[in-house]
């Protein structure tokens, strides 16, 4: 069994793979962290503390959790007589991921296809183009999959939904 000390590097190394892994998807590193935080510990966590937990400026934190909340990945909530905001894991944050890449799937398979469709039957990149196509449709297929699967309610609730707020309440 892990110590402590052991356990707070895995933590560690987990939030910054996930501001590693959410660069490479277009997102500033800070708010992938921000992210890597929220699904590692699953707590709710006050505004201010997010900035100390990352070691980075609250302007930063502001940035990332809005970014996060434009895309449905973080949820902030509020407690009554608190000024400062708190956030969590939004719920379903993985379907909504999924939802995305399937939407710019989808977008690049349109794309090919009116390419297809404007060139000769004879043209030499139709055989090409087509394989592309299918490329693009297998994908989606996959990514269908995958949203059935985290849609479970076995899945949901072993680990995509937000911890229980007590005391918080929703600021939608």
């Amino acid at each position: 069994m892990a110590d402590a000390s052991s356990h707070d590097t895995i933590r560690a190394e987990f939030i910054e793979k996930t501001g590693l892994f959410s660069q490479a998807e277009g997102l500033p590193r800070i708010a992938g962290r921000v992210l890597g935080l929220l699904i590692y510990d699953g707590d709710v966590v006050p505004f201010g503390e997010l900035a100390v937990k990352l070691q980075v400026s609250r302007a930063s934190i502001s940035t990332s959790v809005r970014l996060l909340e434009e895309r449905g990945l973080v949820k902030r909530v509020n407690k009554p007589g608190e000024r400062q905001s708190f956030f969590q894991l939004a719920p379903d944050p993985y379907g909504t991921m999924l939802k995305v890449v399937q939407q710019r799937n989808r977008s690049f398979q349109a794309e090919i296809a009116e390419t297809i469709e404007s060139l000769p039957k004879e043209a030499d990149a139709q055989g090409r183009l087509k394989a592309y196509y299918d490329f693009y449709a297998s994908i989606g297929a996959a990514i269908s999959v995958a949203l059935t699967e985290v849609n479970k309610p076995e899945v949901l609730e072993a680990g995509q939904q937000p911890a229980t707020l007590k005391g918080f309440k929703d600021d939608e």
